[in-house]
Formats: C-alpha cells, structure tokens, sequence
C-alpha cells in the first residue's frame, strides 16, 4: 500500500467501481469514505448527500462534466442516484467556493468520473448478493482499436425492504411510528406492507474516436430506470424515475502558441419522476383519493474552454451556458386535479464568461478564478419571473515549506440562484410554498489547511469559514411562501490522518466537524442553530493487505444531535457507532470475491434529522417520523474479468 495522492482543495476517491462493490448507492460510499460527507436516508437506495453542512443546489454534483437535476421536489432522486458505483471510476469532492467553471458551486462540488473505454478488449461480469434478498448482475466490455474504443455497461438490481436493528421493516417502522395518529393513512395497505423496495436497471455506454493525432471526440450514454421505490417517512413514493444523460466532448490541442487546447462540451439530461400514495391506505379514502405528483426536468448545456501557457503561466478562458426546464402536474385517479400545477414550466437560463490562472513560483502555487454569470428565471404561471447576475471570484495558494510540509489556504466568494421548486411551488392543496421574490445566496469562505507527511505515515487537516448573505432557508411557522433569505455561518474543520505499521498493516482516521449559526432567529422563533448541519463525525479504519487481496474493518461513528433547528422541525438524534468488515480476495488473476457485513453489531440508529424543507410524515408525538439505518447487513460480490 501507497500514502494516497495529496488533494488540498478536497478528497480524491479512487477505483470506486472496485471498491464500492456493496451498493449502487454512489451517496451512502461517499459517506463512509468522505468525513465531512453525511447522509441523508430517504429510502433503501437514492439517498441524499451533505457536504459540509450544505445540500440541495448549495453543492454543484456533475457526472462527466454533465449536470443533472432531479425532478422530485421532496429530493426523492438526488443527483447522486443517477450513477451507480459499479460504472463510477474515480470522484473529486472539492469543499468550498474554487470552481468557476461550472455554474452554481456555492460551498462544494462533487465530480464524478464514469469509466473510460480502453483500446484492448477488457470486460468482467458481477453478481452481488446480500441481506434483506438483495440482488444485483452487472457486466461491463470495452475495447476497440487505436483510434476507436467503445465501452458498454449494464446493471440490474432489485431489494426487500431493509430491517433496522429492531427487526423492523421500513412498512414496519412507519406502522409503529403512526399508529393511532392522524398519519395512519400513511401506512402501507396490507397488500403492500411486504413489497419489494425498489428495482433499479441501468444502462451506460461510450465512444471515444481519436479523428486525427491532435483531435479527439468522445460520445457518452446513460440511463436509470428505477421502479416502485419505497419511501415510508414521505408520504408517497416513486412509481418511477427515469433518467437520461447525454454528453458530448471534442478536444483538438496544439492549435498555436495562444491554444493549448481548445475544449467544446455539451451535454443534455432529463428526468420523469411521478410520485404517488398508490400503495398508501390513503389511496383507499374517497376524499383523497389515489393522488400523483409528476415531475418532469430537462438540464442541457454547453461550453467551450481554451487553456494556453503565456510567460510561464497557465490561462483557461471559457464561456458556459445552461437551461433547465421544471415542470409538475397533480392527477387523482388518474385524471389531471384541478389545483393549480406544482411547478408551472420554469426555465433558469444561465450565460458565463470564467477565467483561470495558475502561475508557479518556485515552492508556491497560486491559483486564481473568476466567473461572470447572467441568469434569468420564467415561469408559465402568473408567478412573477426573476432576473439575477453575480460575480464569483477566488485565489487558492498551496506552499511547499518543506519536502514533507504543505501548506494551503484559500478565499472565494460565489452564488447560486434560487431553484423554481424555491421560487414557485405549489402544493396539492393550492398553498404556494415558494416565494417568487428570493434573492441569490452568496457564500464568502476562507480556507486554510496544512498536510505533514512522514515516511510511512500524513496528516492533513483543514479550516473552514463561510459566510453565507441571503441564504435560502425554510421558515416552518409562515402560512405560505415559506422560503426566505437569512444571513448564516458555518465553519468546522476537517481531519485525515494514515499511518502505516508496515507495508502490509495500515490504519487510516478522518474526522469532520461542523457548526452553523442563523445571524437573527426567524420571525417568531428564537432557535438560531442552522439546520442539516450534523455532529461530530469520524472514521477509523484496520487495514491489512496480503498477497491476493486485503482485509478492512472500520468503524463509522458520529456524535449525537445537539445542536439543531427544533423550530422549524428537527430533533434530537442520538450518537452512534457502527462497525464494518470486508474481505478482498483474488481467487485467481480473473475470478474476485468480495464479502462483508456492516452494521456488525445490528445497532438501531439514525442519521437523516427531519429539518421542514422536506415534507415528512408527523408521527404523533410533535415530532417528525425518524427513519431509522439498515441493521445487520451481510453482502458477496463475485466479479470475473477478462
């Protein structure tokens, strides 16, 4: 084993379709192996992400290069869940304000890479098998001539219901959490309360054609088809979400001494997301009857950069541009309702010029950004449209001090525009939730951080400060128009440590903490604690590697939920501590087994707090139902290649 590669602005996950063998859930590897990365359970699969106290449109999450959104206003198909671990070959996690090529990275972005097709023909085939009769078959091939490499991918997968460390079901849990409650129309009819818990089939391929020695074109394709997913503390679930991804890259380099490399992307993604109480007892009631929420967005966008060197200095000018189109119609038993649509046909429409220096000065690295963006926002409705612009900007600097000492620090300051679902939303009862009148949330942050590295063992660790002017916040107690802008701060610091006993044993520790302030309380409230911003987080993990594979166990842990917005609809959570095993052994140079059990112990926890940005189920006590982590969880992944 090697000290991994060094990342200042982030963390670098490697050979995740190798490692990640568990799930497709791209959010819940994140999450055990990003410290400041906790996760948000909606469901058994398409869980959410929070990355550093932030979510939603507060992180920017491509996939190749590609934006996409999900269509679901209560986040039931996060960005995260339409790419599975298996096609995932490495992610970049950058914290803070440093990227100005892409539009929207307020406090962070999350950068996925999918595998690349190879010249010599490569392939494996995996069959994965786990608690609760979950199920999953993959295959990837890929291969071609010097010139011309394809790549195809496809996976399918389907599960139980999960049971948490009580033995309960996810129909079970919320059986018991709204018994006798208003809720009880929430639960499962019994025809349902066994059902599966989703089924998840994919689909990715590539073309990559190398036109001439300086020119390159790549092609790329992938699909989600997800049935009858399960979220029992919603209130309905998906009858599907189906997601399409399409990009396109051409590169030609050398084209003169002002043109290193001249980069054209584009690339267009859409989502189909209907929601719906069709298995709820509420479906059987006449005065509600089976209702369905459908959601449909569209992302497409473009851009063209140009990188070249000018007295020892390196320059990347570009131009991006982007629309996405939100659009959500209500049906009861099938018919369209007659309250006003959720969402009515909103376009953002956003333009840029960006502009990126780096320049080398002996041990010193500077960087500098700087992004101009003009957006426009229109709705279909008599909802009033919104016109925004901002200048982003930031300088990062990394000092080599020594041959083992690195030392960072960096200041930025970006926005991001409200989404239409904060703007202009609509429930099924007519109240507008949205308030079309938000401003831009804009972040200034500094960061500053130092890694020390000894021969066998680093250390790295980070500060953050941000402070966020016009922040988008949930106000629980208005009547409607419940978005608002407020002024808040989060700040907390980041933790890496590796050690290596000897070349075979090693032992690796992050750990993540945040706190997050409102300047003022909301009208009429007095709590100031930010919401979504979790506890004290941390990793350790024992890691052994041998001649035909490597063992692992690592415990997760996090500190109970002290510090929450009780006012506008969190809780208290208590701390936890889980411990993981997995074992990695090649049978032979083409045949892997992988085998692991998490959650050893069967421990009943939770993770995900119940802050009134989502719409979650009451359960009867003041409180919002809890949806509590998988317990015991045993898995085996066989994977042959060639």
């Amino acid at each position: 084993a090697e000290l991994a590669p060094l990342n200042v602005e982030g963390t670098t996950l490697s050979d995740v379709s190798g490692e990640e063998v568990k799930s497709a859930d791209l959010a819940e590897a994140l999450t055990k192996k990003v410290p400041s990365v906790s996760l948000v359970r909606r469901s058994g699969i398409a869980n959410d992400i929070i990355l550093r106290g932030q979510k939603k449109d507060n992180i920017n999450i491509l996939i190749d290069d590609a934006k996409v959104y999900g269509a679901c206003p209560n986040r039931m198909d996060p960005a995260t869940s339409h790419v599975l671990t298996n096609n995932v070959e490495s992610i970049d996690v950058t914290e803070g304000p440093y990227d100005v090529e892409n539009f929207g990275t307020l406090s962070g972005a999350v950068k996925i890479t999918t595998k690349k097709p190879t010249e010599e023909i490569k392939g494996e085939v995996s069959l994965n098998g786990g608690s609760y009769a979950y199920r999953k078959a993959s295959a990837t091939v890929s291969g071609g001539t010097e010139d011309i490499r394809m790549l195809i991918s496809a996976s399918t997968e389907k599960s139980a219901q999960y049971k948490d460390g009580d033995g309960n079901t996810m129909a079970e849990q919320l059986k018991i959490a709204t018994d006798g409650t208003m809720a009880a129309g929430t639960q499962y009819q019994p025809a349902y309360d066994e059902k599966d818990a989703y089924e998840k089939n994919t689909f990715m391929g590539k073309l990559f054609v190398d036109i001439t020695d300086d020119q390159e074109l790549q092609l790329g394709y992938t699909t989600n088809r997800s049935y009858d997913v399960l979220y029992p503390s919603s209130k309905m679930d998906a009858l599907y979400d189906i997601s399409n991804i399409y990009t396109l890259d051409y590169a030609i380099k050398e084209l003169g001494s002002l043109s290193e490399k001249l980069t054209f992307q584009y690339y267009y993604s859409d989502v189909d997301h209907p929601m719906s109480n069709h298995f709820r007892k509420s479906a059987l009631n006449p005065m509600m009857g089976d209702m369905t929420s459908a959601l449909t967005t569209t992302m497409q966008g473009a851009k063209l950069k140009n990188r070249f060197n000018l007295a020892q200095t390196t320059f990347t000018v570009g131009l991006d541009a982007s629309k996405r189109n939100w659009d959500g119609t209500y049906y009861k038993n099938g018919a369209l309702n007659a309250v006003p649509k959720s969402i009515d046909d909103a376009d953002t429409q956003n333009s840029a010029l960006f502009l990126e220096v780096e320049k080398e000065f002996s041990d010193l690295n500077v960087k500098f950004g700087a992004r101009y963006d003009a957006t426009s926002i229109t709705v279909e409705s008599t909802q009033e449209d919104n016109d925004y612009t901002a200048l982003s900007a930031n300088i990062f600097a990394t000092y080599k001090a020594a041959a083992s000492t690195t030392i960072f620090a960096g200041a930025g300051k970006a926005s991001r525009v409200p989404d239409a679902r904060e703007l202009y939303f609509t429930s099924s009862n007519g109240t507008v939730v949205g308030t079309p009148t938000l401003d831009q949330t804009t972040n200034y942050e500094v960061d500053l951080g130092a890694e020390q590295r000894y021969e066998s063992a680093s250390l790295k660790i980070k500060f953050f400060y941000s402070m966020l002017k016009d922040y988008i916040y949930y106000n629980a107690d208005s009547a409607a128009n419940n978005f608002e802008n407020i002024d808040a701060t989060i700040y907390g610091v980041d933790l890496s440590t590796s050690y290596f006993m000897s070349d075979a044993l090693y032992v690796d520790a992050g750990v993540a903490y945040q706190r997050g302030e409102k300047d003022e309380a909301l009208a009429g409230q007095s709590d100031k604690d930010l919401a979504e911003i979790p506890p004290l987080k941390g990793t350790l993990g024992l890691n052994y590697d041998y001649a035909d594979g490597s063992m692992r166990a690592e415990v997760v842990a996090a500190d109970e939920w002290m510090s929450y917005d009780a006012d506008n609809g969190e809780q208290h959570l208590a701390g936890y501590a889980v411990l993981n095993l997995k074992v990695d052994h090649d049978l032979s140079e083409s045949i892997n087994v992988t085998a692991g059990m998490d959650n050893v112990f069967n421990q009943t926890y939770a993770v995900s707090n119940t802050y009134n940005d989502l719409t979650l189920i009451p359960a009867g006590t003041g409180e919002v139902m809890l949806l509590n982590e998988p317990g015991r969880y045993a898995y085996i992944n066989a994977t042959y290649k060639f």
